[in-house]
């Protein structure tokens, strides 16, 4: 998985696994959130607009933590 962030238009794009160019299946969820699917049907990346706005940042910073554990491996 690769996180892609765009300052300049305030978008994040959460890639699950690469596409070729061309290959996307773009469906909007709502205004801010789309959807990317593979050929076969798989999710393949979320895009997520005006993602400054909607996520929490704190002083002009966004963070991401990455879980320890396996999901799904409990707590």
């Amino acid at each position: 998985m690769k996180i892609y962030y765009d300052l300049e238009v305030d978008a994040l794009y959460i890639e699950f696994y690469p596409l070729a160019d061309g290959t996307a299946e773009a469906r909007s969820l709502n205004d801010e959130l789309i959807a990317n699917y593979g050929p076969d049907g798989r999710l393949a990346g979320l895009e997520i607009l005006e993602a400054g706005q909607l996520l929490s940042s704190e002083q002009g910073r966004m963070v991401f933590e990455i879980a320890s554990s396996p999901v799904g491996a409990g707590a």
